[in-house]
């Protein structure tokens, strides 16, 4: 037992220890990380123009975006037990700042998509921002922390289409092309990120005691599980699966919505990219808080009914998703169909922070490959819903298809049951290699 257990509470303006130094660093890296992984997204309007890409190119586009990092986010699970979060996100930023820059570059529908690619290694971020927090916050507060965090930083996805036009339009004002000034922005996010990683490094520890390969190196812990061992104990759970298809119906379709918004309101409401840009930028900034609200209620659920009671706020809230998104399908005029979508943004993301308010309580002594492997079902459900934008389905149906398939599905989550009593389960939260339970 260590001497000194993750934080109780959450105190925002505490930037002091080590539980609110990572919790800060985390959301803030994350939230970068959506600048670097959607900052081509949110200017494809000129993109699309001066590199003269199709329909079928720009799906491509997409699904290759999100597609590497299915095998990142697995890899980067059972790495982590290993050497720890605040070495892995250094490691991370620094290397993806080079495909960042490399896509200013790039000067065909060929190397764009390739960059593209590369680019789509960051979204593994995800999994460290939550593996961190959960080292770092206690069980009745986990929730909520790993919630936050990552709301703060999806909140990127949104930010990023507001944000990434203006350093457009600020950079075209000192006299730079249309061509030069998009590319000028990736370099500019890519210095970002090289920033960043070594920031992490120097502010951050792995736990509340110190980095995980200090400690073992002192003798305070035992030497790591080995990693196949860890994803065996996650492969073999079904629950870790049906976790993972929920995350797909929900961060899945973040991620492909963050992808084609701004399209969606060029195409078919005839704004312009700038006003687009906005549009498309109050779906993302919806996570400032419904991905903490979602997260928030999970403890609340869970404190009163144990993992079963995580697991029906998240039921509700996917079925509340896919009804929203029904609805905004459906939308013709403007300002309802921007009112319904932030209505599907709100029940999208507090389904995703939901799901992670479940993560840790499924299997307390493989919580790297866990969240690897529910973490990577968002990126599988991206690719999945980002098929449908790249053929001949008219994107309104593909929305309505996508809506029906959320609704039908979310009663699966009821399949992640909890056997024992909730007072002993919720008390049995592990912290990566730090629980021997």
């Amino acid at each position: 037992m260590l001497s000194h257990g993750p934080a109780e509470s959450i105190s925002f303006w505490n930037f002091r220890t080590a539980p609110m130094r990572a919790f800060h660093m985390s959301w803030l890296a994350f939230f970068l990380c959506f600048f670097a992984w959607f900052g081509s997204a949110a200017l494809m309007g000129i993109i699309r123009e001066e590199l003269q890409l199709t329909k079928t190119q720009i799906g491509h586009i997409i699904t290759g975006s999100v597609a590497i990092t299915i095998l990142c986010r697995l890899l980067i699970g059972g790495l982590l037990e290993r050497y720890g979060p605040r070495r892995m996100y250094a490691a991370l930023l620094i290397l993806c700042a080079l495909p960042v820059i490399g896509v200013a570059f790039t000067h065909s529908y060929e190397t764009f998509l390739i960059a593209r690619i590369a680019i789509g290694a960051i979204g593994a971020s995800f999994v460290i921002s939550q593996y961190h927090t959960t080292q770092m916050f206690s069980p009745r507060i986990v929730g909520t922390a790993n919630a936050v965090t990552a709301g703060w930083g999806n909140m990127g996805g949104g930010a990023t289409h507001l944000l990434m036009p203006l350093m457009f339009a600020g950079i075209m004002s000192l006299g730079f092309s249309e061509s030069q000034s998009w590319r000028l922005c990736m370099i500019l996010v890519g210095l970002l990120c090289l920033i960043m990683g070594l920031l992490y490094y120097r502010y951050t520890q792995d736990t509340p005691e110190g980095d995980l390969i200090d400690l073992r190196r002192d003798g305070r812990l035992p030497p790591p599980h080995k990693t196949s061992r860890n994803f065996s104990l996650a492969l073999r759970d079904y629950r870790v699966w049906v976790l993972a298809l929920m995350y797909g119906l929900c961060f899945g379709l973040e991620l492909t919505i963050d992808n084609i918004a701004a399209l969606y309101f060029i195409d078919y409401f005839q704004l312009d990219w700038k006003m687009a840009g906005f549009a498309a930028a109050s779906f993302g900034m919806m996570n400032i808080f419904s991905r903490a609200l979602g997260g928030y209620l999970g403890d609340v659920w869970g404190r009163r009914l144990g993992l079963n009671g995580r697991v029906s706020w998240l039921a509700l809230v996917i079925f509340g998703e896919g009804i929203s998104l029904i609805g905004f399908a459906h939308m013709q005029s403007l300002g309802p169909a921007i009112g319904l979508m932030l209505v599907f943004s709100l029940f999208c993301q507090m389904a995703c922070g939901a799901t992670y308010a479940v993560v840790p309580f499924v299997q307390n002594r493989a919580l790297g490959p866990v969240a690897g492997l529910v973490g990577a079902g968002g990126n599988v459900g991206a690719i999945a819903t980002g098929l449908l934008f790249g053929g001949a389905v008219a994107w309104p149906t593909a929305l309505f298809y996508l809506g029906v398939a959320t609704t039908l599905m979310s009663g699966l989550a009821f399949l992640v049951r909890d056997k024992a009593p909730h007072r002993v389960r919720d008390a049995a939260i592990a912290y990566g290699p730090v629980t021997e339970s």
